[in-house]
């Protein structure tokens, strides 16, 4: 075989293993680029809720018109234990949680109670139903039994899967606001025998 012949067939092997090479790292870089812009946020549930509410009974739109109602959150095993060190010293607890029966959700939202001359965007409400149905309640926690808490006040479906729970802090989760308290009328969601009452029961 001529020398010259044989070297450009060495070339050309050489040019299909560089293309070849050049392909595999710009899928390596495509896959790391769809792997890097997937932001799924991803949670489990650390523990569900155990109410006398289902969709069939209903449930209040905020678990402090309801004191009174005795509920549970039983805690998963892994999220227990060790993780509710001293909560029990709180009196009063914020529950994150999510909304199981949302399927979709509406830029504006007409919350029951409102004044109807008026159309809200979904940020402006309370309504389940969000880009991301995430609820929250304060209740207050009677007593913890190991992985279960024992608590009054809620507003969740039985079953409702819990997501997180804080203790409720007076100091920064209190803010006293003129303005927002004259849009919660008009969102028809300010109740004077609960709220801005020193007596009430949920400051008791």
């Amino acid at each position: 075989m001529h020398p010259a012949f044989r070297w450009r067939v060495s070339l050309k092997l050489f040019d299909m293993k560089t293309m070849a090479v050049t392909a595999g790292l710009m899928l390596l870089m495509t896959t790391a680029v769809i792997a890097s812009s997937d932001d799924t946020i991803r949670y489990e549930p650390i523990g569900y809720f155990h109410t006398p509410y289902t969709p069939d009974t209903g449930a209040p739109r905020q678990g402090i018109l309801r004191p009174d109602s005795l509920a549970t959150i039983v805690l998963n095993a892994e999220y227990g234990g060790d993780a509710l060190d001293f909560l029990d010293w709180f009196e009063y607890i914020v529950v994150l949680y999510h909304f199981t029966l949302v399927s979709d959700w509406d830029a504006h939202v007409e919350p029951p109670e409102a004044n109807h001359e008026h159309t809200f965007g979904v940020y402006s409400t309370r309504s389940p139903k969000r880009p991301n149905p995430i609820g929250f309640s304060i209740v207050k926690l009677e007593r913890i039994a190991g992985d279960t808490l024992y608590l009054r006040g809620t507003d969740a479906f039985d079953g409702t899967p819990v997501l997180d729970i804080k203790p409720y802090l007076p100091s920064v989760d209190r803010v006293k606001s003129l303005q927002n308290e004259m849009v919660e009328k008009e969102l028809g969601h300010h109740d004077e025998d609960f709220i801005e009452k020193e007596d009430s029961v949920f400051y008791r």
